[in-house]
């Protein structure tokens, strides 16, 4: 995924790439201005910073390439279908989506996890040893909103199809016989239209998904040096620019701030993120009349931003406006249905009236939906006490 932040307490936007899918090539965009970065700023990073290795494969990865049940897979299935078998089948590898982290290739085969961006990668790395053409797109679904660490993370879609090798041409090889690989449900993913990405626009997508995740755990250093790295892999790509100018509003930095924000915007000038957060940087720099004129835009085009009517819902909640709560849930649960927190939440103003079956099926589908570990952890706590409830061995809650 990608992901894209904004952050809330200041309330500025950040887009991260969990599955990083904003970089699609149409024209060479612009080079960022030569006073963008301000590396004397910030600390020296506590960590390698670059792509230089995204695609290595491992000596663990090779020996698996090598070994007898991966050949004796792609014999019986074909090269496209054996690869994605070999990789994905509950029995073997048994990888699991999570999304809090992007990995490289040999990073998500050894922690057998990763977000779509992970897999994508980790999925290409071993179809580039095979031989066979690889391409990237950003499938065009309606972005993820997530909410963490005083930011707000938009989360976008890629996927990656595999081609037969030229070699194969005895065999009937066509080029444009390809095999989709998507982590969405492939009748869904069938009707979903796609843009076509560079290797250039995956490493970017890869080094603004590293910034935006050192930024949240609070690493600001970290994530200036990786923010740095995607800027110049993609230069004046507006989403990686958001990044960087996310993270000089948070370092204290208004100016160099306004600077990549008015950068971004020079590439994609109605992005709502980037307005989102440059309205703030324009108070703090003592531009009131700018920034509220740019307020004013931004409610014309957004009057409900993401999260709007959960914090509507959480509000009522502590109201003990049960019936209102609900109302507000269910709106946010309408348009982001696939988001585990609105679920979550709903399942509780629910529980609240004593309407325990509601209650239970939007857990068990926050559940369903939940792309975190911690997370699921703490619906599954939650679904059993209900169970419980349901089974009458437990207490209603008021």
């Amino acid at each position: 995924m990608r992901w894209v932040l904004f952050n809330w307490l200041s309330l500025g936007w950040l887009f991260l790439s969990m599955l990083l899918a904003g970089c699609a090539s149409l024209a060479p965009p612009p080079a960022p201005p030569a006073a963008l970065f301000a590396d004397a700023r910030f600390a020296p990073p506590s960590e390698p910073i670059g792509a230089h290795d995204l695609f290595a494969l491992s000596t663990a990865m090779r020996t698996y390439l090598n070994s007898s049940a991966f050949t004796s897979r792609l014999r019986t299935k074909g090269l496209q279908h054996g690869l994605v078998d070999a990789l994905y089948s509950k029995s073997d590898l048994k990888l699991e989506y999570e999304s809090t982290t992007t990995r490289t290739a040999s990073q998500t085969y050894a922690a057998r996890t990763g977000n779509c961006l992970s897999l994508v990668i980790m999925t290409a790395a071993f179809a580039k040893e095979l031989g066979m053409p690889v391409r990237f797109q950003s499938v065009d679904v309606d972005n993820t909103w997530s909410r963490t660490a005083g930011l707000y993370l938009s989360s976008s879609h890629i996927n990656v199809s595999l081609g037969e090798r030229p070699a194969d041409a005895p065999r009937g090889y066509h080029p444009q016989r390809v095999l989709v690989v998507d982590f969405i449900p492939r009748d869904e993913a069938a009707r979903l239209r796609t843009r076509e990405l560079e290797e250039d626009d995956i490493v970017a997508l890869f080094l603004n998904n590293r910034a935006a995740e050192a930024l949240v755990q609070g690493r600001r250093d970290d994530a200036y040096w990786w923010a740095r790295a995607a800027v110049l892999a993609r230069p004046g790509v507006a989403s990686t620019l958001n990044t960087l100018g996310v993270i000089y509003q948070r370092h204290g930095e208004p100016a160099l701030a306004e600077r990549a924000f008015q950068a971004a915007l020079v590439r994609e000038p109605e992005n709502l993120a980037v307005l989102h957060n440059l309205q703030p940087v324009l108070v703090a720099l003592g531009r009131p009349l700018e920034a509220a004129a740019l307020a004013a835009r931004i409610a014309a085009v957004d009057p409900t931003p993401p999260y709007h009517y959960f914090d509507l819902g959480t509000a009522a909640l502590k109201a003990g406006r049960y019936d209102d709560a609900v109302a507000h849930f269910a709106r946010e649960v309408q348009r982001a249905p696939y988001n585990d927190e609105f679920r979550f939440w709903l399942g509780v103003a629910h529980l609240q009236l004593e309407h325990v079956r509601d209650a239970r099926e939007q857990i068990a589908l926050a559940v369903d939906h939940s792309t975190r570990q911690d997370m699921r952890e703490v619906y599954v706590a939650k679904l059993a006490y209900l169970r419980k409830m349901a089974a009458g061995t437990g207490t209603h809650i008021r």
